[in-house]
Parts: C-alpha cells; structure tokens; sequence
C-alpha cells in the first residue's frame, strides 16, 4: 500500500520506519524543513530509530520524507501522529486541523485515514471527519475510512518493543475497523480491537490517568511520611512484596513529558467542557505533581539551612534533567521548575545531564558542567533529579557535601531521599 505517516517525530517515525521495513511504500510527511533535510541524508533524531535502519529504507526506496504536500497524491491509507498539546488548560487542536486539511485535499475514494495523536473522546467523529469531508467533498463511512489507533511509545523502554506492544485499533463503521486493523497486524504483533473511536481514545487517556494519580498519590504521601519520621520508599518496597492487588510506583520531582502532564488534562477538560463537572482525581493529581518541585527546593533550603548555608550563597548542582529514566528528552521536565526556583532564590545553579547533546537544554538556563568529582565537591547541595546509568553513583556518594536523592539511588551520611 502507499502509506503517508503525517509527523515525523517520536510517534510517526518509528511507524513510518517499521512500515517502509515490511513493504508498504511510505511517505513521512512533515512540515519542519529541518527535520525533512536529516532524514533525507538518513540521520536519525529518535532514539528508537537507529540511523542505520532509516539509511536502509531509503535506500530501498520504500520510505521518503518530504515537506511537499504534493507529495501525498494517491495514498492508500494516512496516519496522523501531530502533537497535541495544552494552551493554558485547553487542548490545542491545531495541528490535528491543518493536517486533516491537508489529507482531505488529497483524500479519494476507499482511502484510510488513521488518527493516533492523543485527545479526547469524540476527536475523530467530530472533529477529524468533518473537516476531510469539508475538504475531500467525500462522505466518512460512505466514499472513505477512518479510525483512530492511540500511539503507545515509551521512549528509550528496552523491555517492550515497538511493534511488541498490543496496538488499540478502531473505526468509525465495521469496514473502516476492518481495514485499519489489517495495516496495523502487519505492523504489530498483536493488535486489540475495540468497538469505537471513543473508546480507543479513552482508553489511551485512561492508561496515563492511571499512573498520573498513582504517581501524584505517592509523591503526596512522601512529602508527608517525611514529617512522619517514616521511610517511604522502605514501606513501598514492602508492600511490592504482595503479588496481587498492588502496583508500584515511587516518587519523583514531579512527572514530566509529552504525556503524563498533558493527556489526563484532556480528559479533565472534556468532561467540564460537555458535562459540567470536574474530574476532582485528575484536578488533584494535576496540583499535587505540579507542585512537587516546590517540595524538592524546600527540602534543598532546608538542608543547607542546617549546614549554615543560605541558598542564595549556595552553589547547586542538578544532576539528571531530563524528565525520563536515560533518555535524553526535556519536555515539561520537572528540572526546569527545579531550576526556575533556585535561580529565583539566588543561588548558583548549574545541571549535568550526559544524555543531553549540547544545544538541546535553551529552556533551563543553568550552566551545562560535567557531572564530575571536582564538580560535585565545590556544589555546597548535589540533587539527584534522575538517576541515568550513565552517572558514576559511587563516586557521587564519595565527593558531594550533600545529595538530596530523588530517586533512592545513594546512601550514607551526606545523603537525605526525597
């Protein structure tokens, strides 16, 4: 088939890859020139797509990446994976339209056209459908297919593969199903169907519903076992002992990402928007996370309190910024929260994340260093925001003055856990 993967990021690549690899003829469609340029000469900017396995669809010819909307004449079946983002509590739909625009006006007859961006239930039918009609002057259901598939891509996650993750696949009538769920068994090894477009889109909100709360639950709970002269993080590993009925999750400086701050909230929003009501768990887990780098900054000023030292002669060094276990991804990381307040506070803030190519960390505005022994000597605090392989822990313990652990990692006098 000829298949058009609209967005070329950390959703529509790998797809767009794993398609060209078993046969289709694919056509990454984005509309950044630069991202078009590095993919073009098979550079690849996703962690989960070697380089070398971009070079060898185009060299196939299976797989070609254009800015040219031209270019998606004839497709068989498109995919839209366009980000979905939040402007000040409202999902911001933008992307999903101007793409949809552009697939309608190419759109023809018994095509497929598949949305896997993130949003809230109803976005297909009422939102996707109406503007391919507008543009295609095509009847969904009638003269073309369409469904939605939620994305479901961890990042750097070694133990579950792309295509070995169960893929949700929905249509609007039982033969867009059909076909949309053909494409993705050839792609996926298994593939789960479901009996409509807003039950697959919720179900993608529920799954990171589930763990925003849990996490947000469990980061409250620290912040208060602390003054409970509890350990926290020895309970949870007590209660992982029970093999049923219990999930673990641990704190954090708060959760960060293209998903666990962002999708919840879609939800959230839906249901004020046509219900009229809140959704109180995500409400609250939303200010509970929101509010996590206040706590870490407190324990941090505390801390250098009892040492004689006032944060704003403090020289403190954050170590781990990204929002995710060695990945090298920023987006809504709790570090530039972290960072934002200490700044504010006058201290001398600098970040060491060996993950993060030089370049790539404009939002933080902290002094890039090397996570090095001289380093983490001179720092009167060293926080643990995350704690990547790639960091020496052992000589973290031997060097810093104090570590505030995040994660639970370090031991020994210097050292206080989140």
């Amino acid at each position: 088939m000829q298949i058009v993967v609209a967005g070329q990021g950390y959703v529509g690549l790998p797809l767009a890859v794993r398609a060209a690899e078993v046969g289709h003829r694919v056509v990454g469609y984005d509309v950044d020139a630069r991202r078009v340029q590095q993919l073009a000469v098979g550079q690849s900017y996703v962690e989960d797509v070697e380089s070398v396995r971009l070079r060898a669809v185009l060299d196939s010819g299976a797989y070609c990446a254009t800015t040219d909307a031209a270019a998606l004449a004839g497709y068989d079946l498109a995919v839209i994976t366009v980000p979905t983002p939040l402007r000040d509590g409202v999902p911001d739909l933008s992307y999903i339209e101007t793409c949809a625009r552009t697939l309608g006006e190419h759109l023809r007859p018994g095509a497929t056209v598949v949305l896997e961006s993130t949003s809230y239930p109803g976005t297909t039918e009422e939102v996707l459908l109406p503007i391919l009609e507008k543009a295609s002057v095509l009847k969904g259901g009638v003269d073309f297919l369409a469904g939605f598939s939620a994305e479901r891509i961890a990042p750097g996650n070694k133990r579950f593969s792309f295509a070995g993750t169960p893929k949700v696949v929905s249509g609007i009538d039982a033969k867009s199903l059909d076909v949309i769920r053909g494409f993705y068994d050839g792609i996926f090894d298994s593939t789960v169907p479901v009996s409509g477009t807003k039950v697959a889109e919720l179900s993608k909100l529920l799954e990171n519903t589930f763990r925003l709360v849990n996490i947000s639950m469990i980061n409250e709970l620290a912040t208060l076992t602390d003054r409970l002269g509890v350990n926290v993080w020895e309970a949870i590993e007590a209660a992982a002992t029970k093999p049923f009925g219990f999930t673990r999750f641990t704190p954090g400086p708060g959760v960060g990402g293209h998903c666990l701050p962002v999708d919840p909230l879609f939800l959230s929003w839906k249901i004020r928007e046509e219900l009229g009501v809140p959704f109180r768990f995500v409400e609250l887990a939303d200010d509970v996370n929101r509010h996590m780098p206040d706590y870490v900054v407190r324990r941090i000023v505390e801390a250098l309190d009892k040492r004689g030292t006032p944060v704003h002669r403090a020289r403190i060094l954050l170590l781990g910024l990204t929002y995710k276990y060695n990945a090298s991804d920023l987006r809504n990381s709790p570090s530039a929260r972290v960072a934002e307040l200490l700044l504010g506070l006058g201290a001398d803030v600098r970040g060491a994340d060996p993950n993060i190519p030089d370049g790539d960390d404009t939002t933080l505005h902290v002094r890039r260093v090397d996570a090095s022994p001289q380093e983490i000597a001179a720092s009167d605090a060293v926080v643990l925001l995350m704690d990547h392989t790639r960091f020496d822990l052992a000589m973290i313990e031997e060097n810093a003055p104090y570590v505030l652990d995040c994660r639970n990692r370090l031991s020994g006098a210097n050292v206080e856990v989140l």
